[in-house]
């Protein structure tokens, strides 16, 4: 899910331990951090060291583990029981701390982190390896007709809409304008970069045709991404320090994170489609 908020400083982004909560041993909650008087793990940060980037991608492989997805809806419901619980401090001793910290990884993978609300499955990050698998497969393998191309861009720009909308920050207001407009336009430029690269890839080694609907993603995203948050290009990303006291908005911050989201968005397609083309190469 991405994030809304900057954080200024990392004095206290460090990951979770069995004895990193001072107040552990009342056994209470303290403002917005849960503890338990036998493990003493704090809930309220994640598990591994934030000020890391291996800390950070674990936090997030975690998260977005497509086997999260398999889960059923009583397991669900019982992580979210077991988190909660445990927040009042009403867990029992008997639990583990794998066993809390598997259900916090389930409950993060499935409930709304601002709302608490269980999220649309096809929206949530878990289910995103099975969603663009087989969007992306279904789009490099019929690129060549017009109409294959216009509705596998509906599909994907759709899916992409569903999973926009899911994650949302919990505090915006979305219309369906705000839905609405980024849709049309992303798949607009998709789909019309799509056929005019077909139409030059016809005159040009079937190699090269493959690499269109690669294309077309680029351009979705370079206009999908700052159209969905042009709030904030607009209002500026909430900037807060290491104990999360809000320092105010940056303008210029959430430039650069929409930034850097678009190139991440571009080159996590890279792989993936790439290998795709390679396999139907040389099978």
């Amino acid at each position: 899910m991405a994030e809304r908020r900057f954080r200024a400083a990392s004095s206290s982004s460090g990951g979770n331990s069995t004895a990193g909560t001072a107040s552990g041993a009342a056994g209470v909650m303290d403002g917005s951090r849960a503890v338990h008087p036998a493990l003493h793990v704090d809930l309220s940060r994640p598990r591994h060291d934030q000020s890391t980037y291996w800390g950070r991608a674990r936090h997030f492989m975690e998260t977005v583990n497509p086997l999260n997805i398999l889960a059923s809806p009583a397991k669900l419901e019982e992580a979210a029981r077991t988190v909660h619980a445990y927040k009042r401090g009403e867990v029992g001793k008997g639990i583990t701390e794998s066993q809390l910290w598997k259900a916090k990884r389930l409950y993060d993978s499935a409930y709304h982190p601002d709302t608490g609300e269980k999220m649309f499955i096809v929206g949530r990050m878990s289910f995103q390896v099975y969603g663009n698998m087989t969007i992306i497969g279904l789009m490099m393998t019929f690129h060549k007709h017009p109409a294959s191309v216009v509705f596998w861009q509906l599909a994907n720009q759709t899916f992409n809409a569903i999973v926009n909308y899911t994650n949302r920050s919990g505090d915006q207001v979305i219309t369906y304008r705000d839905l609405a407009v980024p849709f049309v336009a992303a798949t607009t430029g998709a789909t019309t970069a799509a056929l005019v690269l077909n139409s030059f890839a016809k005159r040009m080694p079937p190699l090269v045709g493959r690499f269109v609907p690669l294309a077309a993603v680029a351009t979705a995203n370079t206009i999908n991404i700052p159209l969905v948050r042009q709030r904030e290009l607009r209002e500026g990303i909430t900037v807060v320090d290491g104990d999360d006291n809000q320092l105010g908005s940056s303008q210029i911050t959430a430039q650069r994170a929409i930034g850097q989201v678009v190139f991440s968005r571009i080159v996590m397609a890279v792989p993936g489609m790439g290998m795709y083309i390679l396999i139907i190469r040389f099978l």
